[in-house]
């Protein structure tokens, strides 16, 4: 089963619709977001809410199984939230994320939060916000975001470069894994999603938003470790264990001092590469 650390595709389907649910959790995916925002007519809100806490808990998947739930203050969020807190759900996606609407989910339910980043608010108080205890990850909510700022789409991607920048530096003073790319819109084009993966793992993104699971296996192998990477990881882990072995809790290889949070991050990789083959097979 894949984890909020590790997971590289966050696979969106709407909670209202019981068939792409159910194709969402029984796919690749890593984590699977039951969307109960944006995907849901008003009038439709609480039967996706029912709809989703039964499918979370009846569907078999190995994918991190969670829910958007509506924003603070919009007339949904209490249900949605009293709703998941007897669910098989193992984590929350709150939108529209400031400093105060984690605290406030937090106070309320128990649960790992996956945080997006979309209004102007949300982005000034990323380090904030990633900081919390009960967050695991920040998203980027690059749509509505650019649509609050006024930004105009661009084929490199660098009207969101701030943002992205800015979400990856505060996750890593945070303590907190890479975050998660914005969503590739156009289901159709696939090498402008391979592209779209590319620049966001180079700017140190380490998954991305899905709407469609033929999305999915473009994403795991742009996001994969790379064959540099893992003889990189190999080495550390062997150095650290016969430092281990011999009593020692500090290592050096080829110059370079290797610790507890390296050698974490090593394994980590080489686990990503496991999953990959089997997602493969």
């Amino acid at each position: 089963m894949a984890s909020l650390q590790s997971a590289r595709s966050f696979l969106f389907a709407p909670g209202s619709e019981e068939r792409k649910l159910v194709r969402a959790l029984e796919s690749d995916a890593d984590a699977v977001v039951a969307d109960l925002e944006d995907a849901v007519a008003p009038a439709e809100k609480k039967a996706a809410r029912d709809l989703t806490v039964r499918l979370v808990a009846e569907t078999a998947s190995s994918a991190v199984r969670l829910v958007r739930v509506n924003g603070v203050g919009t007339e949904w969020h209490d249900a949605d939230v009293a709703a998941l807190q007897t669910s098989q759900a193992d984590g929350i996606v709150l939108p529209k994320a400031t400093a105060s609407a984690v605290d406030a989910v937090a106070r309320r339910i128990d649960l790992p939060i996956v945080a997006i980043v979309e209004t102007a608010v949300g982005l000034r108080e990323a380090f904030a916000i990633a900081s919390h205890d009960s967050v695991r990850a920040l998203m980027l909510g690059a749509v509505d975001l650019g649509l609050q700022l006024g930004l105009e789409p661009r084929d490199d991607g660098h009207e969101i470069l701030f943002a992205r920048s800015a979400l990856v530096v505060d996750s890593a003073a945070a303590g907190l894994r890479g975050p998660v790319d914005r969503v590739w819109v156009d289901v159709r084009d696939g090498q402008g999603l391979a592209r779209d993966c590319a620049a966001g793992r180079s700017l140190g993104f380490r998954g991305k938003a899905l709407v469609h699971p033929d999305q999915i296996a473009p994403t795991h192998e742009a996001f994969a470790p790379s064959a540099d990477e893992l003889r990189r990881a190999r080495e550390i882990v062997a150095a650290y264990e016969r430092a281990e072995a011999d009593g020692r809790g500090v290592v050096a290889l080829a110059g370079e001092m290797i610790d507890a949070p390296v050698v974490e991050r090593a394994r980590e990789l080489l686990s990503e590469d496991k999953r990959s083959v089997l997602h493969a097979e």
